[in-house]
């Protein structure tokens, strides 16, 4: 196998749909956004010519506290798995010692088995000591019929939904310039009620305007009367709808429920097939108050996908200075 770089985005795009890939962090988009942010990065294929076995979209995250090389859910694998890891390891350890690197990071979107966590203990990873990515997603197929939808959903948030309407409930769907500013408005409040650690205005704008290029996104606005109580940032690939951003005001108004419900609809008429809510609550890897959120989503109707947890490999000692500092941050969050 070999490996070749990727500098072209229909080339890239075409195999991710080829593989109906379930996440957006290996889109071409998301390593715009991740350049904005000021990485580098880095597109390769593995395989020989056009039979590509394995893509890979590589973050080179150099921080503070440590620099590393990140596959965020990748490599995407075609074939040969087994093969197509140890390649992309041998690459990966190659640009870490000539680029000065202290690890390796990979955040694989394989199942959580034993045979997969072994496939990645066999050529000498460790598990990481903190999240980066979603780990435990929460994921509706939608191959049914609207009604069929609701009917399996938990009967307190159908309730929910239907109750928003009858208070008048109105959904927006906007993609205007002054979308992100509203959205921020509605996010800082929320930052400042649960307490996380908040993506700037900046790079929520570069998010939007980068999956908006090529119509792959939305914002959703909830409006009671006057105002505006919810909003989210729906993300599309050719397979899946995503929650990945989200903002509310507490009301005794249901906003968020039908503003969800119109997401699913607006995913299921582009013809995805599964509405991905994104990250759940997962024990000893993020914080207890995401229990509340967890809730919130599952109520909709779905299933919990496990993935196995980041893998690092370690090419220098001050990996352990990345390490203590995550397991310190893991503490603060309260994980």
């Amino acid at each position: 196998m070999n490996i070749q770089q990727i500098d072209n985005k229909i080339n890239w795009n075409e195999i991710l749909i080829k593989a109906s890939f379930p996440s957006f962090l290996q889109s071409w988009e998301w390593g715009e956004v991740q350049k904005k942010a000021g990485y580098s990065v880095e597109r390769i294929t593995i395989g020989q010519g056009n039979d590509v076995a394995a893509m890979v979209q590589i973050i080179k995250v150099r921080a503070k506290y440590g620099s590393f090389l990140f596959v965020p859910h990748g490599p995407i694998i075609l074939r040969n798995p087994k093969t197509a890891i140890k390649k992309l390891l041998d690459y990966l350890i190659k640009v870490a010692r000539k680029e000065n690197y202290s690890f390796l990071r990979i955040a694989p979107l394989l199942e959580d088995t034993s045979e997969n966590r072994k496939t990645f203990q066999d050529l000498g990873f460790k598990t990481g000591p903190t999240y980066m990515s979603a780990e435990s997603v929460w994921v509706l197929p939608l191959n049914k019929s609207e009604d069929e939808l609701l009917l399996d959903m938990r009967k307190t948030t159908r309730y929910l939904i239907r109750k928003a309407i009858r208070e008048g409930v109105v959904i927006e769907k906007r993609a205007d310039s002054k979308a992100v500013d509203d959205f921020y408005k509605l996010y800082e409040e929320t930052v400042k009620r649960e307490k996380f650690v908040p993506f700037s205005k900046k790079f929520i704008r570069d998010e939007f305007e980068a999956f908006h290029k090529t119509g792959n996104a939305v914002f959703l606005f909830g409006k009671h009367e006057k105002s505006y109580l919810s909003s989210a940032l729906i993300l599309f690939t050719k397979s899946s709808g995503f929650y990945h951003q989200g903002a509310s005001i507490h009301s005794k108004i249901p906003v968020p429920y039908l503003l969800q419900w119109e997401a699913i609809k607006e995913a299921k008429r582009r013809g995805s097939a599964f509405y991905n809510f994104w990250g759940v609550y997962r024990p000893g890897r993020t914080p207890k108050n995401w229990q509340g959120l967890t809730l919130f989503k599952t109520g909709f109707g779905g299933k919990q996908i496990d993935y196995i947890l980041p893998q690092d490999y370690i090419i220098s000692p001050k990996y352990y200075v990345s390490y203590l500092y995550e397991k310190f941050l893991a503490w603060k969050r309260e994980v």
